[in-house]
C-alpha cells in the first residue's frame, strides 16, 4: 500500500492521460466539493464538456474557484490531464497567490489500458495517437514537476499501486493548534541573557545549569511554555549563553521559539554567504569564535530548523517575529516567512535613516491575537488585538513578556544600555512618519480609531456567537448617517440599548397591555422567578463615566478609551445634552461611585450604566411641544365650539344626543391624554431638577455583568442613591415567584397602583439577569414592558381606550418586534463581552453598528 502525505491545506493536481482514472481516484478519496474538474468547467462555459476550444475560458473558471476556495483555507484538488507545462504553470501560481503548497500526484498507467477505457467511452472521439503523444508528455513531465514548484510530488505506477494508495493528511509545521497554553511569550532578546534569566525568574520558572554553570534549561511547575519571538542574537553582551538557554528549552519541550531577521543573518553567515556584517552581527561572530565548534554547528542546525510562525490554541493565538498579517496565519510560502521575517515597509525612510514600516496591526481584521517583536517600542500597545513585546532590552529598554491567556505583561529593565539605538528608544517611531493624502495617516503612523469604512458598509453577514444577523445595505447606509454625523467618538460608544417588547396583548377588559401576559409570557418561557421593575418616564441614557485622573489610586484610565473622561450618551449614541451640562452631569456621576466605594470594589477605573434620565422634559421637551401638545391644543380649541353647536342643535329638539355623548367621552379623552403628558413634565435649571435612574452596572474594566441578577445591579443603583440621593433616583421594584399566585396578585396590585397615580407602568425581567436563556439555550427576552392605560393614550391616541378601537388594536402584530429586541439585545451582549475581553475597537464597533442599523427596519414605533 502507497502512503500519500498531502497537507491538509494543498492544491492537489492530478496528472495522467486520458483514461488512466483520475476522475475515479478522486472519487475514491476525496469529497466532491473539493474537487475540480476541467470537464465540469467546459460544460459550465460551453455546455459541451469535450469542446476544446472551450478550454481557455474553462481554465479561467476553475482557476478563479481554486483561488476562492484556497483563500478560505479548503483543499482543493484539479482533476485533468496537466500533461503540458503551461497549465502546470497556472495552478502553481494560483497556489503561491494563497500561500499554500502544490501537489502533483501523477497516475502513470499503462498505455493498452488507458486505450481500451477511451473507446469505452462514446463521449471520447480522438484517435490512438493522441493518446500516445499524452503518453509521451507524461514522461517528460515526471522529472520537471518538483522544478516547476511542485513541493511534494506522488507518482503512482500502474493499477494495483493506485487502487492500494492511501490518502494521509499533515499538518504543516506552524500548525500547533493543539498546543492551549498557558504561554509566557518573551520579546527580543538580542543578547541579554542576565535579563532573560531574571525575567524567566520572575515569570515563576526554574533555571536548570550545566556543570559550568552555565543555564541551558528552564521548567515552570505550572507546566506554562514558553514562546520566544526570535532576534535572540546581535547587540548585547551573551548571544551564545541566550542561545544555549533557548535551544535548551527547546530541546526539552518546554519552549517553542520563532526565527528573527538577526537569526536569519547569522545563519546565511555560518554557511559561508556573503552578508553584511552590520547591526551587531560582529559581537555575535566575536563571542562565537570563544565557543567549541560542535556548539556552532547546533546553532546554524536550530535556527534552520525553526518555523517562521505558530498558530497556537486553536487558531486564537499566531506568533511571529515582525507579525503577521490574517491572510497569511497557517499558510506556508517564501511571501510568508518573509513578511514573518521582515514585516512590510513602504520604500520610505525616516529622518533616522531607517525603513518606515507598513502599519499592518492598523488594518488587521484577524480573530487571532498575534504577538510579535522586530520593531523596539517604549511600551507594549494593544492595536486591533496585536501587541509588539520588543521593548528595547538591549538599547536600554525592558525585557518584556505577555503572559498568555490572561494578557497580564510582565517586564524587567535592561542593566545598561548595550548598543546604542540608531533611533531614541522613548521616541515613537510613528511620530515623525509622514502624513498621506487627504490627511490619511501615511506608513507608521498610530492609528487611535483602527476603524474602516469598509468594516460596516454594504450588506454583512455577522455571527456574533449569540446568534447571525444579516444588516442590509440600506440599513447600514442610514446608520453611517447617525454615526458619521451625530455619534460620539467611536471609543466612547462600546455599547447601545436594545429596544424593547411589550408583553403580549392583553385579554383583560379594558386594557391592552397587563401584568398576567407578562407573567404568562416568561412562565412559558420557562421561567421561574422575575423582577418587576418601575418603569420610569424618562429618556434612555448610557454613562460611561472613568476615575477621576488626579485621584491617585487611579492609573490614567481615561487610555482605556482615547481622551476624555467620560460620556453621557443617548439609546442612539448622540452626546445627551452636549458640552458642559454633559461634563457636570459626569462630575457627580464620578464623585457618586467614589463615595459609594465602587471603583475599589469593582477593582475598575470606568464604568458603564445604563440610566433613565427624569423628567421626560428635559430630553424630549421638542418632541413634546411639536407632537404631543399640539393634538391636546387643538381640541381644547375645538371640542367646546362643536359641543356649543351641538347643545344649540338639541335645543331644537334636532337628534344629536349620541353624538353630544361621543364628543363629551372625547373631551374627557383628551383631558386624560393632556394631563397623562403633562405628569412626565416638569421644569428644569441646567441639572436642577434632573435625576438620573441606574438600573444595570453594564461593565467595568476586564468584565461585563451581564450574567450577574438585576438583585446586584439593583444594589448598585441603590447605592449610588445613597451616595447621591438629589441625583440618583431609586427604582421600585417587586421580586416575584411565578409559582406564588399571591405573589404575582400583589405584583399585579402593586403595577395597577403605580399606573394609577401617573406612573408609566414596569418592566417584568428575567431575575437571573440581562443573559437568561431558556431550557433550550435560547437567549430571552431581557425585559418586557407592560405600559399602564393612561400612559398608552400618549402612545396609540386620547381615544385608544374605546371599545371598537381597542378591538383593532389587539390585532397588533408583535413578532417582528420582539424579533428586533432579541437581535439588538444579542449584539448588545456580544459587544459587551468583546470590551471585557478586550476586543479591538472594530470587532466592538461592527456590533454597535449593527444594533443603529438595526433601528432602521420598519416596526411600528407604537410598540
Amino acid at each position: 500500500m502507497s502512503t500519500l502525505d498531502i497537507p491538509e491545506l494543498a492544491l492537489v493536481a492530478l496528472v495522467g492521460v486520458s483514461g488512466s482514472g483520475k476522475s475515479t481516484f478522486a472519487r475514491r478519496h476525496f469529497a466532491p466539493t473539493q474537487v475540480l474538474s476541467s470537464d465540469t468547467f467546459r460544460a459550465m462555459v460551453a455546455d459541451d464538456e469535450n469542446d476544446q476550444s472551450a478550454s481557455a475560458d474553462a481554465f479561467e473558471v476553475l482557476h478563479h474557484v481554486a483561488g476562492k476556495r484556497l483563500r478560505a483555507g479548503r483543499l482543493t484538488v484539479v482533476d485533468a490531464t496537466n500533461l503540458q507545462q503551461h497549465a502546470r504553470a497556472g495552478l502553481v501560481t494560483v497556489a503561491r497567490e494563497h500561500d499554500v503548497l502544490p501537489v502533483a500526484i501523477v497516475l502513470d498507467v499503462p498505455e493498452p489500458l488507458c486505450w481500451e477505457r477511451t473507446q469505452a467511452r462514446p463521449d471520447r472521439t480522438f484517435g490512438r495517437q493522441v493518446l500516445g503523444r499524452m503518453q509521451r508528455d507524461l514522461r517528460r513531465s515526471v522529472g520537471r514537476l518538483e522544478r516547476e514548484g511542485f513541493r511534494k510530488v506522488h507518482v503512482l505506477r500502474g493499477v494495483e499501486e493506485i487502487e492500494a494508495a492511501e490518502i494521509r493528511y499533515e499538518k504543516l509545521f506552524n500548525d500547533r493548534k493543539d498546543l492551549t497554553g498557558p504561554f509566557d511569550i518573551i520579546g527580543d532578546v538580542h543578547g541579554c541573557r542576565a535579563e532573560l534569566e531574571e525575567l524567566l525568574r520572575r515569570l515563576g520558572w526554574t533555571l536548570h545549569r550545566d556543570g559550568n554553570g552555565r543555564p541551558v534549561n528552564a521548567t515552570h511547575p505550572a507546566g506554562r511554555t514558553a514562546i520566544f519571538v526570535g532576534d535572540l542574537v546581535d547587540r548585547g553582551p551573551d548571544s551564545p549563553g541566550v542561545l544555549r538557554l533557548v535551544m535548551g528549552m527547546v530541546d526539552a519541550g518546554t519552549a517553542l521559539c520563532v526565527p528573527g531577521n538577526h537569526e536569519q543573518k547569522l545563519l546565511r553567515k555560518l554557511r559561508g554567504r556573503n552578508v553584511r556584517v552590520s547591526h551587531g552581527l560582529a559581537e555575535t561572530l566575536a563571542q562565537l569564535d570563544a565557543e567549541e565548534p560542535g556548539f556552532v554547528a547546533e546553532i546554524s542546525a536550530f535556527v534552520d530548523s525553526l518555523v517562521s510562525h505558530y498558530v497556537l490554541d486553536g487558531g486564537r493565538l499566531v506568533v511571529a517575529h515582525a507579525g503577521l498579517k490574517a491572510e497569511y496565519h497557517g499558510r506556508a510560502s517564501g511571501r510568508v516567512r518573509a513578511f514573518a521575517l521582515f514585516g512590510e515597509t513602504t520604500g520610505e525612510t525616516d529622518e533616522y535613516g531607517l525603513p518606515v514600516r507598513y502599519p499592518w496591526a492598523r488594518d488587521y481584521r484577524g480573530a487571532a491575537m498575534v504577538v510579535y517583536g522586530h520593531t523596539p517600542t517604549p511600551a507594549p500597545e494593544w492595536v486591533n488585538n496585536t501587541i509588539c513585546i520588543d521593548t528595547g532590552c538591549v538599547f536600554g529598554g525592558t525585557l518584556t513578556a505577555l503572559r498568555y491567556p490572561s494578557r497580564e505583561l510582565v517586564s524587567v529593565p535592561a542593566a545598561k544600555e548595550y548598543y546604542p539605538p540608531a533611533r531614541p528608544l522613548a521616541v515613537d517611531p510613528a511620530a515623525s512618519a509622514p502624513t498621506g493624502a487627504a490627511g490619511r495617516p501615511a506608513a507608521g503612523v498610530r492609528d487611535d480609531l483602527g476603524l474602516d469604512l469598509r468594516d460596516v458598509t454594504g450588506r454583512r453577514h455577522l455571527d456574533y456567537g449569540y446568534g447571525t444577523v444579516t444588516v442590509p445595505a440600506e440599513n447600514a447606509a442610514a446608520a453611517l448617517e447617525v454615526m458619521s454625523r451625530f455619534a460620539v467618538d467611536p471609543r466612547w460608544l462600546p455599547w447601545l440599548p436594545p429596544t424593547m417588547a411589550p408583553c403580549s396583548t392583553s385579554t383583560v377588559e379594558g386594557f391592552l397591555e397587563h401584568p398576567a401576559q407578562a407573567f404568562e409570557d416568561y412562565r412559558r418561557a420557562g421561567v421561574e422567578r422575575v423582577v418587576c421593575e418601575e418603569k420610569h418616564m424618562g429618556s434612555r441614557a448610557v454613562v460611561l463615566v472613568c476615575r477621576d485622573e488626579a485621584d491617585p489610586a487611579a492609573p490614567a484610565a481615561t487610555g482605556r478609551f482615547g481622551p476624555g473622561d467620560g460620556v453621557v450618551y443617548t439609546r442612539t449614541g448622540r452626546p445627551f445634552f452636549g458640552g458642559g451640562l454633559d461634563r457636570a452631569l459626569l462630575a457627580r456621576v464620578r464623585t457618586a461611585v467614589g463615595s459609594a466605594g465602587l471603583w475599589a470594589e469593582l477593582d475598575t477605573d470606568w464604568l458603564l450604566l445604563d440610566c433613565e434620565l427624569l423628567p421626560w422634559s428635559a430630553k424630549a421637551g421638542a418632541l413634546i411641544r411639536e407632537q404631543y401638545a399640539p393634538v391636546g391644543a387643538a381640541g381644547r380649541a375645538a371640542l367646546p365650539a362643536v359641543r356649543e353647536v351641538l347643545d344649540r342643535a338639541a335645543g331644537r329638539d334636532l337628534p344629536v344626543a349620541d353624538l353630544r355623548a361621543r364628543m363629551a367621552r372625547r373631551a374627557a379623552d383628551l383631558h386624560h391624554y393632556t394631563e397623562a403628558y403633562r405628569s412626565y413634565v416638569r421644569p428644569t435649571d441646567g441639572l436642577v431638577g434632573v435625576t438620573l435612574a441606574p438600573f444595570a452596572v453594564l461593565a467595568t474594566e476586564g468584565a461585563s455583568h451581564a450574567g450577574r441578577d438585576h438583585g446586584w445591579h439593583l444594589a448598585m443603583a441603590d447605592r449610588l442613591h445613597e451616595a447621591d440621593p438629589e441625583l440618583f433616583t431609586p427604582t421600585r421594584r417587586q421580586v416575584v415567584d411565578l409559582a406564588d399566585e399571591a405573589a404575582v396578585s400583589a405584583a399585579t396590585d402593586w403595577w395597577l397602583e403605580l399606573t394609577g397615580a401617573g406612573g408609566e407602568g414596569m418592566v417584568v425581567k428575567p431575575y437571573a439577569g440581562l443573559a437568561a436563556r431558556d431550557a433550550d439555550g435560547r437567549l430571552l427576552q431581557p425585559g418586557v414592558k407592560c405600559r399602564g392605560r393612561e400612559y398608552l393614550r400618549i402612545i396609540y391616541g386620547p381615544e385608544y381606550a374605546e371599545p371598537d378601537q381597542l378591538a383593532v388594536l389587539r390585532h397588533r402584530s408583535l413578532g417582528r418586534k420582539r424579533g428586533l429586541a432579541l437581535r439588538e439585545h444579542g449584539l448588545g451582549l456580544a459587544a459587551l463581552d468583546r470590551l471585557a475581553e478586550g476586543a479591538p475597537l472594530w470587532r466592538r464597533h461592527e456590533l454597535v453598528f449593527a444594533i443603529l442599523a438595526c433601528e432602521s427596519e420598519p416596526v411600528d414605533p407604537r410598540l
